[in-house]
């Protein structure tokens, strides 16, 4: 059994999010950069864009992106791990609150009727999953709802199958157009149920830009829907091109017989997601 103060975990959640709002992922800024050598015009003008603010965002250590977003965290807990401290749902909160306090982040979360602003950007969206072991990893993602507001679930029927599953990705960056802030990152959920489907949309996004599923069905339904995608001719900010997307990420769970739910997570151009194990 090993012990770890959930104070650590207020400590790595600060750390984490100080640092994902100022950078892009390293996989991010390479395929933004392929993305760029490919375009022209208008399309290789927004790229160059993004590219040069991420270089002056990292320089005077200022948000990368206004919208420094909702605080997705997310933990996977070895059940060899006793927590002593304050509850975790505290800790992570208050690191959180410390990181956009000390960091001047922008504070985004409010209540969703009467729209009163908490002021400290919590609560966090907390998701925290048993693993075997005695580590904990935690895994940082400020989500932007410029993106957010573009997702999507739908609960096709069986029959719909993997055509289904494609036909609704593909739709799904078609009616978002350049309102997610292009070239996107889509993260899929497929299966589950309506709730863990969502979730799997979103866990897809912490993924390694670029990589492909373990599956060699699913990375199938990747490749093919980032395919059809680019193809749009939406592009970069909407300006027209050969990439709207920059990758398609997709993980799967076991369903019910009668369904097939499928979750869009759509992530802009602004990937900035960290982890740390402690």
């Amino acid at each position: 059994m090993r012990i770890i103060p959930t104070e650590e975990i207020e400590n790595c959640v600060c750390r984490l999010a100080r640092k994902a709002c100022i950078r892009l992922t390293d996989p991010c800024r390479a395929a933004l950069e392929e993305a760029c050598a490919r375009e022209t015009g208008a399309a290789e003008f927004a790229l160059r864009t993004v590219l040069e603010n991420e270089k002056i965002a990292a320089r005077e250590q200022m948000p990368v992106c206004q919208d420094t977003g909702m605080s997705c965290v997310l933990i996977e807990l070895g059940q060899d791990v006793l927590l002593t401290g304050a509850p975790l749902r505290d800790a992570v909160d208050e690191g959180v609150r410390r990181a956009y306090r000390e960091g001047r982040f922008r504070k985004s979360i409010c209540d969703p009727l009467t729209r009163v602003n908490t002021g400290d950007n919590t609560p966090a969206h907390l998701h925290v999953e048993p693993v075997a072991g005695e580590n904990v990893k935690i895994t940082f993602l400020p989500k932007g709802f410029g993106s957010e507001n573009m997702s999507r679930l739908v609960m096709l029927t069986p029959a719909e199958g993997t055509a289904g599953v494609i036909r609704t990705i593909v739709e799904s960056v078609k009616l978002a157009g350049s309102r997610p802030c292009p070239p996107v990152v889509v993260g899929v959920g497929i299966g589950g149920s309506f709730d863990s489907c969502a979730f799997l949309a979103k866990k897809a996004l912490t993924r390694p830009l670029g990589s492909a599923n373990a599956r060699a069905d699913v990375a199938a339904i990747e490749r093919e829907a980032l395919e059809k995608i680019n193809a749009l001719g939406i592009g970069a900010q909407g300006f027209g091109g050969v990439t709207t997307a920059l990758s398609v990420a997709c993980e799967i769970a076991p369903t019910h017989i009668a369904g097939l739910p499928v979750a869009v997570n759509m992530q802009c151009h602004c990937v900035r997601c960290e982890e740390e194990v402690l």
